[in-house]
């Protein structure tokens, strides 16, 4: 089976002899290449190599076409399925009122409960450079606030005029599509 085109397909399976399985899944028994594509020439199917680095290879005979299309219905719904993990990021500012900052943690809650990773910064203009701490502990503050659904996957760091700190969500703080729709 080569990564790029799928498995080798009639003509294109060079090796010989090979271990045959029919359509219904039974064992026919190891035969030359030629005999094997006339019996699936015969049944009006595809002679398909499933197992090349087996010795000898194995070979199924099935309808080709159907066997692609069924794997590419899987594929998209195991791709459906998937959630893509995304960085979000909230700003914050060393001089924050409480009720923007429990504003901007609903928000953070809510990103966390969805799975995703929260970058929390907070921007320091012209003298508020002088009290970091201030920043510091608006971000030790949403820590605490935050750690039921939460754990910290990089700790506040100062970068120029911003400090940043990246929390990530525990596994039981994921809300469930189920429980989402019935809410």
């Amino acid at each position: 089976m080569s990564k790029d085109r799928g498995p080798r397909v009639n003509y294109q399976i060079k090796i010989s002899p090979v271990r045959i399985i029919d359509e219904e899944g039974e064992q026919l028994g190891i035969m030359e290449i030629d005999e094997a594509r006339t019996i699936a020439e015969e049944r009006g199917l595809d002679l398909v190599e499933v197992a090349p680095n087996a010795r000898p290879p194995v070979c199924k005979i099935m309808d080709y076409g159907r066997y692609k299309y069924e794997q590419a219905k899987k594929d998209k719904v195991a791709k459906k399925k998937q959630h893509q993990v995304t960085v979000k990021e909230m700003k914050f500012r060393p001089k924050i009122d409480d009720h923007d900052y429990e504003y901007k943690v609903a928000h953070v809650r809510e990103f966390l409960e969805k799975g995703d990773k929260v970058k929390l910064t907070i921007m320091f203009r012209g003298r508020e450079m002088m009290h970091q701490e201030f920043g510091a502990a608006i971000l030790i503050r949403v820590r605490e606030d935050l750690e039921d659904i939460s754990e910290v996957e990089q700790e506040p760091k100062a970068d120029g005029r911003n400090m940043t700190m990246v929390l990530t969500p525990t596994r039981y703080a994921q809300k469930s599509p189920a429980k989402e729709e019935s809410e």
